[in-house]
């Protein structure tokens, strides 16, 4: 399976989007300081995640959430109780 999945920064409450193949060592990786791109924002926790069956297709969809507002917006509204807890 491939994943796209967001983080909250408990340090600044903003979220992280990405994707991988294995959710499970790539949210320790993010915790552990060793993803260059967010170790200065540790510790998050996962807020939601999605699941593929192809790379191409999580890639796809991590891309559009990061490009396209509109479609960020609307999955953001439709967690928004997740995000805030």
């Amino acid at each position: 399976m491939h994943y796209v999945y967001f983080l909250k920064s408990l340090k600044d409450n903003e979220l992280y989007i990405g994707s991988c193949n294995d959710l499970k060592a790539r949210f320790a990786k993010h915790n552990l300081g060793r993803v260059p791109s967010t170790k200065n924002r540790r510790p998050f926790k996962l807020v939601y995640y999605e699941a593929y069956a192809s790379e191409e297709e999580a890639r796809h969809r991590e891309h559009n959430l990061k490009l396209r507002a509109r479609a960020l917006r609307q999955l953001l509204l439709r967690i928004r109780k997740s995000i805030n807890s």
